[in-house]
């Protein structure tokens, strides 16, 4: 079997190896051995880091991603847990989406100001709503920015 060195795996992830190193650290992979100085990596890391790039994007965190991998053999995807964040993400679609909508219509509106635009004044009331079940379900906590 050909090992992949850091670079070759880099380039061929698109991460820089600082990003490779890092995730090392954090236990999500593992070289299997050295050249010199350079980290070698078996060719299944790549699935690893696709692994790791889809959870990013999906919201997951480091850490529940780094569970995932825990076992140190084929990965194990927590079916529950995927299932939430899949409804999660089509939530946040939908929000994205009605947002979009509303800030186009805002775009070409063609009152004198923005703010004399009733559908605008309807999208910062709907925000505020927003906002405030947010802060409720967090339970006080200020969201993340």
């Amino acid at each position: 079997m050909k090992l992949l060195d850091i670079g070759e795996v880099s380039e061929a992830s698109g991460l820089p190896a600082s990003a490779l190193r890092y995730y090392e650290e954090q236990g999500l992979i593992a070289p299997a051995g050295r050249r010199g100085l350079r980290r070698q990596y078996e060719p299944e890391v790549l699935m690893q880091l696709t692994l790791i790039s889809m959870g990013k994007a999906a919201g997951f965190t480091l850490d529940e991603i780094g569970s995932i991998f825990g076992n140190r053999g084929r990965p194990v995807l927590p079916r529950e847990e995927l299932h939430q964040k899949a409804d999660a993400l089509e939530r946040q679609m939908r929000e994205l989406g009605a947002l979009a909508k509303a800030v186009r219509h805002v775009a070409n509106c063609q009152a004198e100001s923005q703010f004399d635009c009733q559908a605008f004044q309807r999208l910062m009331r709907v925000n505020i709503k927003t906002m405030q079940r947010r802060a409720r379900k967090n339970g006080g906590r200020k969201a993340p920015v």
